[in-house]
């Protein structure tokens, strides 16, 4: 396995493996149950994690995720932010309900992520830290403390983070704070970002630009092969 150096400047930060397994990761960021499982059940076998957000489970009930989860793992996006106690209690609802991972803001501090950790170990699940947006919103407050919040979530030990596609120069930076972390990006496709991220992250979030096009499942090939590209 080839070993990527990632210079800035005249500093070596971080020593990450350019090749290794990426992931495709589809975000069903659909409303209704029998839509998100038609697409899941057409796509499950080109794509690697379905990725869940509170359209789809506010709609269809907590169970969605233990209804996907039986084709392939499931990542709760709930975007966790709350006091410890709450955010453990939103952590430990989903890892019942069978999902494989749950995502969480790391604006909220230590506190709340090591809550949600203790819930995630409990379940052998995976917590991931959202260090900024992919939104041009993302860059107004969170771009500011972002490299706080991977470093803070790599002390923890939390088990990766979920940076922006849409900015490749600031996933550079993000990943030299991450080291081995993985990374998964949001933002490829409708929101603008390029596949060239996949040399720095770990994975990719498709959503509307799979499952809104006139053949998803061709697109989702077309994706798989990119993805697989990056893997070699």
């Amino acid at each position: 396995m080839r070993v990527l150096k990632i210079v800035f400047g005249k500093s070596l930060f971080a020593t990450y493996r350019a090749e290794s397994v990426k992931e495709l990761i589809l975000a069903l960021d659909v409303e209704e149950r029998k839509i998100a499982v038609r697409i899941a059940e057409e796509l499950s076998d080109v794509i690697d994690r379905f990725k869940v957000n509170y359209p789809l489970i506010l709609s269809s009930g907590i169970r969605i995720i233990s209804e996907l989860s039986e084709m392939k793992p499931v990542i709760a996006d709930l975007k966790i932010a709350d006091v410890p106690h709450v955010s453990s209690k939103i952590a430990d609802l989903a890892f019942r309900n069978d999902a494989k991972a749950v995502v969480v803001h790391g604006f909220v501090g230590s506190d709340s992520l090591k809550s949600v950790m203790n819930v995630a170990r409990r379940f052998d699940g995976e917590v991931y830290v959202v260090t900024e947006l992919s939104s041009p919103g993302g860059e107004e407050f969170m771009s500011k403390v972002s490299l706080e919040i991977a470093k803070k979530a790599k002390e923890i030990g939390c088990h990766g983070l979920i940076a922006p596609a849409t900015r490749l120069e600031r996933l550079k930076e993000i990943r030299s704070v991450a080291g081995e972390m993985r990374i998964l990006c949001p933002g490829v496709g409708v929101q603008g970002g390029t596949l060239e991220v996949l040399r720095y992250a770990d994975g990719i979030i498709v959503g509307r630009s799979i499952y809104e096009a006139d053949n998803p499942r061709q697109e989702a090939k077309r994706f798989r092969e990119y993805v697989q590209t990056y893997s070699l």
